[in-house]
């Protein structure tokens, strides 16, 4: 019988830590997660947008790219400070971005007595960040790349980080099949059943034109 759990939601307060820090009456508490949850849509899709309209010459993930591995929000009476993680912080550098942002996610939780600081936080070491090796998965796979050589291409990317192991699995219609399968690749120790590992998780999906295929890496980052 296969017993599966977060690696993340499994060592909340040992190894990992929660990414919103607030406090509110049990009555208020679904608002507070909804308003987290439309900040963190809100920061995205302005990644996203800004991302397409320079799109038309090639991009490479490790000088453009813009990849978010975590939003961090924490509110006061009359503050919201957001701390976006991000792993190449080129577009939100320009100037005038913060600003624009910071007006975007006002008018979307609509809150006058709230103003909204955002700041940015370089990631210093990004291919030790599943959701950036997620995102290069999937630009390649876009790209015509064959899975296992986007795969490989990804393990060989975590060398210049110093991590223990990693593991990539993807499922899907892998190369265009009728028939969906799994396939996995794993170099170095993984141990998810210890608490006190730290192991960084992403569950990632990527659209094809064959459909969508799911991707779920796991790195070992330190014990």
């Amino acid at each position: 019988m296969g017993q599966k759990i977060n690696p993340l939601g499994f060592r909340l307060g040992t190894t990992q830590n929660h990414h919103s820090f607030w406090f509110a009456q049990p009555k208020n508490y679904s608002e507070g997660l909804q308003e987290d949850k439309k900040i963190r849509n809100c920061i995205k899709n302005y990644i996203q947008k800004n991302r397409k309209k320079g799109s038309n010459r090639k991009i490479e993930l490790d000088s453009s790219s813009e990849v978010i591995t975590h939003i961090e929000i924490q509110k006061e009476i009359d503050t919201i400070h957001v701390i976006i993680h991000i792993g190449f912080p080129n577009l939100l550098k320009k100037k005038g971005a913060i600003e624009e942002l910071e007006k975007d996610l006002q008018k979307e939780v609509n809150s006058v007595n709230q103003r909204i600081n955002i700041a940015i936080e370089k990631v210093k070491e990004p291919y030790r960040q599943p959701n950036i090796l997620a995102e290069y998965i999937a630009f390649q796979l876009k790209n015509r790349v064959s899975f296992r050589k986007a795969m490989k291409k990804a393990i060989e990317l975590t060398k210049k980080a110093d991590i223990k192991g990693v593991k990539i699995k993807i499922a899907g219609r892998l190369a265009g099949k009728e028939i969906a399968r799994a396939e996995c690749i794993k170099k170095g120790r993984l141990p998810l059943q210890t608490i006190r590992a730290k192991i960084d998780y992403c569950c990632y999906p990527i659209r094809t034109i064959y459909g969508v295929l799911g991707v779920k890496i796991w790195i070992f980052v330190e014990e």
